[in-house]
């Protein structure tokens, strides 16, 4: 690494080659080896990030939170302030199972902060956690959770603007941005209409 195309700050401990050009990783960050992060991202203070875990581009990880192996972000996540990940449902110390669960953010998901997110589910597309909530399931698409067990609340557009469907439907955001809401036994299901 010759020519660097990001900013590693000089308090912060980096092991791993794979990263993206314009990525920002500040103070008391601290990268493990095996970690792929994407470009044009920013790692704040005190952010710990495990060997195997996967960070696409545009992704910003506020300060004070650990990924662990098992983790995959993709493009365009947030993730607020001190939010909690796991990757083993029955820790014991000093027994590993090396059983980790896979945790999948999925494109445009915000956590916010001190949310807890539990192993082995998926946050879907544009998905908004509220702060302090404990996810314990996979969230849909488009979808606003919030509370203690966290819950649905309703659906969000990319913007992050509560979505009002018509009759037959469809919802606009601010942006032009077109939804169909589609009915199921669960919430149902939001997509967007390219």
């Amino acid at each position: 690494m010759s020519e660097r195309d990001f900013f590693i700050h000089p308090n912060a401990l980096v092991e791993s080659d794979d990263i993206g050009s314009k990525t920002r990783i500040w103070a008391f960050a601290h990268v493990l080896k095996n970690v792929s992060i994407g470009k044009d991202c920013n790692l704040c203070d005190y952010v710990f990030v495990e060997s195997g875990v996967k960070i696409g581009d545009r992704v910003t990880i506020k300060n004070g939170i650990s990924l662990w192996e098992g983790l995959t972000i993709e493009d365009d996540v947030f993730l607020g302030p001190n939010a909690v990940f796991t990757n083993d449902m029955f820790p014991r110390s000093k027994r590993h199972s090396g059983n980790f669960l896979d945790t999948l953010l999925k494109q445009g998901a915000s956590v916010g902060a001190n949310a807890t997110i539990l192993c082995g589910i998926t946050l879907g597309k544009y998905c908004l956690i509220g702060a302090g909530s404990v996810v314990t399931k996979s969230v849909p698409d488009f979808a606003l959770v919030t509370g203690n067990p966290a819950r649905f609340r309703y659906w969000v557009s990319k913007t992050g603007e509560k979505l009002s469907f018509d009759s037959n439907n469809i919802a606009i955001d601010s942006e032009n941005n077109k939804y169909q809401y589609t009915a199921d036994d669960n919430y149902g299901k939001v997509t967007e209409i390219k």
